[in-house]
């Protein structure tokens, strides 16, 4: 499909020219709202949004709602608060497992140490429910509730699975769901209840989100095993060093017994993790993990003939869908 830079060019060319704009003032918003809290914290919190990515999240409030959602500040409140929460959870997440790199720099916990970076990801938790809340919508706080409860929810079952690699695929699907999938879902809920769609309507463009979501961390799963480093900003097998069970590796044990004996615990060195990635790799499991997020993608586009979108948004949606697809970091 080419670049993901080429891929998000085309979502705001199907989608019009309302969304690079509304994009830009979601930034401009973002910034705001990081400097707006003494110079240690803003300088921190400022650099976690902007290593933020390609902004998918933010990008699916928008056009869940639309080309025709005519209040344009709560759709760039919603779109900063979904940012908000995820930069929130890269920093929290980033403590939880002593990452020194996050997308090639240097994270918050590494440069400022715990209190800080816990400090930094409480302000943007914060911020993004004062954001919500001056929409006035109960229902955009009651998304954004529940995709944060989720998040804890998530986080405390990786931590309880941590080490053993004997999770099952059913556990380790529900993890990936609520730690990834309801924020995805809380953003297309977002931006639906903006444009003032059906409570319906709401919930399958929420099932899309959510679909994406689920998608979207079982690849990047793939890509902790397989992924390079120049492109990932992060040395391969970081999920094996820190004793998160992913679906290659559960799909690997079913494939090489020997695999099942191996104590998680004793790979502590990237040299270990590079050689227990070239025996999952071996194994075909990623290739099946990939088949498996390949086939929740197709599933979530088909939901979108069903639903009475315009013909640009159907389309940026569906590019949205093949951008997840693609995506190899």
């Amino acid at each position: 499909m080419g670049s993901a830079e080429a891929t998000l060019s085309e979502i705001v060319g199907a989608a019009g020219a309302h969304v690079p704009r509304l994009l830009g003032q979601v930034e401009a918003r973002l910034r705001t709202l990081a400097a707006g809290h003494g110079p240690v914290l803003a300088e921190h919190a400022g650099d976690t949004i902007a290593a933020g990515g390609k902004r998918m999240r933010p990008l699916l409030v928008l056009l869940a709602a639309g080309p025709g959602a005519a209040n344009e500040p709560d759709l760039i409140a919603s779109a900063a608060a979904i940012e908000l929460i995820h930069s929130a959870t890269l920093v929290h997440d980033d403590v939880l497992d002593g990452a020194h790199l996050r997308r090639g720099v240097p994270t918050v916990w590494s440069r400022g140490g715990r209190d800080l970076a816990v400090a930094t990801g409480d302000l943007l938790f914060s911020r993004a429910f004062a954001e919500v809340a001056r929409i006035g919508s109960l229902e955009a706080v009651r998304s954004l509730s529940r995709a944060t409860s989720a998040l804890a929810e998530g986080e405390l079952l990786q931590r309880q699975d941590a080490w053993n690699p004997a999770v099952p695929i059913e556990r380790y699907l529900l993890r990936c769901e609520l730690k990834t999938a309801r924020l995805f879902e809380a953003a297309c809920e977002l931006g639906a209840q903006v444009a003032r769609l059906s409570d319906a309507q709401v919930a399958e463009l929420g099932g899309f989100g959510r679909a994406l979501g689920l998608a979207f961390q079982l690849l990047d799963d793939v890509i902790d095993v397989a992924g390079e480093a120049s492109l990932t900003g992060k040395h391969r097998g970081t999920d094996l060093l820190d004793g998160t069970v992913t679906l290659p590796l559960i799909l690997a044990r079913e494939r090489d017994a020997g695999l099942a004996a191996i104590d998680m615990r004793s790979i502590a060195t990237r040299e270990q993790a590079d050689a227990l990635c070239e025996r999952i790799a071996q194994t075909g499991a990623l290739d099946e993990a990939r088949a498996r997020a390949l086939a929740i993608v197709a599933a979530a586009k088909d939901t979108l003939g069903g639903l009475p979108l315009q013909d640009g948004q159907r389309r940026a949606l569906t590019l949205v869908a093949d951008s997840v697809a693609d995506r190899r970091a």
